[in-house]
């Protein structure tokens, strides 16, 4: 072994999630039949957790079955029960229970049970204090994220259970299930994404056996935690809108609602094969606008224009500001554009207009009139909800404000959304 430092580094992945003041520190549960490897083990991570030792198998088994253990560090030869045997017991008792295996007599075998048993790394004696050092932090992280992704998978759980009785709730008339249909809509998105990140943890998870994978396991995890809450803000604000509270005078900064916009589609399937351009402002101006609306309006234009095409596209969003009204001109329908506006819309300066442009295959004129009406759709069935332009047209509306489209048959669509900015 090595010399045993003075002093041991706090865990970077504790403080991502949690406050060092408010979560007990981690258990490290050590077992070996040699009081010198225990206690040695022992002075390594008293810093940093809270230690338990046990000689030997069953005693190892005792305490686990009493107290809450996270990670584990088990030698593979001991008397009696073997560390094979208990890291087998151990997983039977807790799944989420991480295990480094330690030997004095590495075999392919060994090697190769501790794996299969559900080990998350394998070291030699004697080790080195940074490489045993590393393997516990490696496991204890594993540990945080696998309880971080369930409690996002019951939160998400929950949040489905509280719509479907929402939905069950008596006879509601059609405002009312336009609401609940715009919800399922709006939630499809980030459970989509939810859904996909947590098969690409869940791969990187596996891939950290005995590897140092954490900062981007721990970075897609952070994504997966804003996509669940996003669902839980869209959930609220349409269960608000349908015991008619207002949500109060409400603005976001444009270049954050761009911002996120660009993150949250960054997971989405269709984002696969087409490529998303996202400019921002050189100032990021408040727009009197709901910050979720404005993202999922965003959203909804982004993933329309993806799924308007098979073959490979770039959809662009920016934005500009407008010191002027719009000019009669922009408000006025030609063949190929039309100007959809609520009769509140506040054409007074200064406004924001932001575009999502795509180099699609573009809308044709028969279509142009009908592409915001709900349930609307040109796609084949059970691909399309025809919604997705209808809730946009309806979010804008609320913030009073307009959408002008422009689209030229095979060369793409332009949209364009005037919205008022806050002034200071």
């Amino acid at each position: 072994m090595g010399t045993i430092p003075s002093s041991v580094t706090p865990s970077p992945l504790r403080s991502a999630f949690v406050s060092e003041g408010t979560v007990p520190r981690p258990t490290l549960l050590i077992v070996d039949d040699e009081e010198g490897p225990r206690q040695s083990l022992r002075i390594v991570f008293k810093e940093l957790y809270d230690i338990v030792l046990a000689d030997s198998g069953p005693a190892a088994l005792s305490i686990a079955r009493s107290r809450r253990v996270d990670a584990a560090v088990l030698d593979i030869r001991m008397s009696g029960m073997s560390g094979t045997e208990l890291l087998a017991q151990l997983k039977q008792l807790d799944p989420r229970i991480e295990v480094v295996m330690l030997t004095a007599y590495e075999t392919v075998e060994t090697a190769r049970q501790a794996i299969r048993f559900g080990a998350c790394d394998y070291l030699t004696k004697p080790f080195e204090i940074a490489g045993i050092r590393e393997a516990v932090e490696n496991a204890i992280q594993r540990r945080q994220l696998a309880e971080a992704m369930g409690e996002g998978a019951r939160r998400l759980q929950e949040l489905q259970e509280a719509l479907r009785e929402q939905q069950l709730k008596g006879e509601l008339a059609r405002s009312q299930n336009e609401v609940y249909a715009s919800v399922m809509h709006d939630i499809g998105s980030p459970l989509t994404a939810v859904s996909v990140l947590l098969d690409m943890v869940n791969a990187d998870l596996d891939a950290t056996r005995g590897g140092g994978q954490a900062p981007a396991v721990r970075e897609q995890l952070h994504r997966v935690g804003q996509q669940v809450a996003r669902c839980l803000e869209i959930s609220r604000r349409y269960l608000n809108f349908a015991r008619d509270r207002g949500t109060g005078h409400e603005f976001v900064r444009v270049n954050q609602a761009l911002a996120d916009t660009r993150e949250l589609l960054r997971s989405h399937p269709q984002a696969r094969r087409h490529r998303l351009e996202v400019g921002l402002m050189p100032a990021d101006l408040p727009i009197r606008m709901n910050g979720t609306d404005l993202v999922q309006a965003l959203m909804n234009l982004v993933i329309n224009a993806f799924q308007a095409s098979t073959t490979p596209l770039v959809v662009s969003v920016s934005a500009n500001y407008h010191p002027q009204p719009l000019s009669a001109a922009l408000m006025v329908d030609t063949p190929h554009s039309r100007f959809m506006a609520r009769t509140d819309f506040l054409n007074q300066p200064p406004l924001m207009a932001i575009h999502v442009q795509d180099t699609g295959p573009g809308i044709s004129e028969r279509h142009l009139d009908k592409i915001f009406e709900s349930y609307f759709t040109t796609k084949p069935a059970g691909e399309g909800t025809g919604l997705g332009l209808a809730i946009v047209r309806r979010l804008v509306g609320s913030a009073r404000g307009a959408i002008r489209v422009e689209t030229e048959p095979g060369m793409g669509t332009t949209f364009t959304l005037y919205l008022p900015v806050e002034e200071a």
